[in-house]
C-alpha cells in the first residue's frame, strides 16, 4: 500500500500542544497534512474514539488520513484507517481486523526488527529515534542518516523517520533512503503548527531525487 501523500505523518501529543488539539489539527490539515494519527493512550477508550471521530471528520475535506496508535479493536470501532503498533507487537490480529484497505504500522529501533516484518501484514515501519528529541529525552541512541540508511536497507517495507525531525534535517532523512517522516513536539509545541507542518512538507519535497539506494 502507498503511505500517503506527502508522506508526513503527524503525530498527536496534546500534553505538548499549545492550544487544543482539534485547532491543531485544523491547521495542520489546511497546511497540507494528509495523515494524522492519534496517539491519546492515557485516555479512556470512548474519549479517544470521540477524538477519532472529530479528527476525522476535520481530515475529510483535505482527504487525509487518520490513524490510531494503540488498539486495533479501537481503531476497527471508531472506523479509522488505520492503528499504528508498538515495537514487538503482533500485527497479525491488527490486519485481520481492520482489513487490506487499512494503513498497518509498527515501531522498530533496530534494523534486525526491520528485516524481521511481514510484508503481507505491515505496510511501513517507523524507525525512531532518528535524531535527539525534546519530546523523549534520553531515548535514543540517535539512529542518525547511517542507522536509517541501516534501517532501509533491512526492512521489506517502506520506512519512516522519526525523532527530533524538523525542516532542517528532514531531507537528511530522504537521502537517507525513508519513505516519509514523522514529526510529533515539533508540530505541538509550535506558536504556528501550520507554519511548521508546512516547513516540514516543503523541506521534504525539496530534496527529491536525492536519495540514496535502497540497498536491496
Amino acid at each position: 500500500m502507498r503511505l500517503p501523500h506527502p508522506p508526513l505523518l503527524l503525530i498527536t501529543d496534546r500534553s505538548q500542544a499549545r492550544g487544543g488539539l482539534l485547532d491543531l489539527a485544523e491547521a495542520a490539515f489546511a497546511a497540507g497534512c494528509r495523515w494524522m494519527s492519534l496517539r491519546e493512550k492515557d485516555l479512556p477508550a470512548s474519549e479517544q474514539a470521540g477524538l477519532l471521530a472529530h479528527l476525522m471528520l476535520l481530515g475529510r475535506p483535505f482527504g487525509a488520513r487518520v490513524t490510531l496508535h494503540g488498539d486495533p479493536l479501537l481503531a476497527r470501532a471508531a472506523h479509522a484507517d488505520g492503528v499504528h503498533l508498538p515495537a514487538g507487537a503482533d500485527p497479525a490480529p491488527a490486519r485481520l481486523a481492520l482489513g487490506r484497505s487499512a494503513l498497518v504500522g509498527l515501531s522498530v529501533h533496530r534494523p534486525e526488527e526491520a528485516a524481521a516484518v511481514d510484508p503481507r501484514l505491515v505496510d511501513y515501519v517507523i524507525a525512531a529515534p532518528a535524531f535527539a528529541t525534546a519530546s523523549k529525552p534520553g531515548y535514543g541512541p540517535a539512529l542518525g542518516p547511517e542507522g536509517l540508511s541501516a534501517m532501509v536497507a533491512a526492512s521489506p517495507v517502506p520506512v519512516v523517520a522519526l525523532g527530533g525531525i524538523d525542516a532542517a534535517n528532514a531531507p537528511l532523512c530522504r537521502a537517507a533512503g525513508a519513505a516519509g517522516i514523522a514529526v510529533m513536539g515539533g508540530v505541538m509545541r509550535a506558536i504556528d503548527p501550520g507554519a511548521e507542518t508546512a516547513a516540514a512538507i516543503a523541506a521534504w519535497r525539496a530534496a527529491a531525487g536525492k536519495r540514496q539506494p535502497r540497498g536491496r
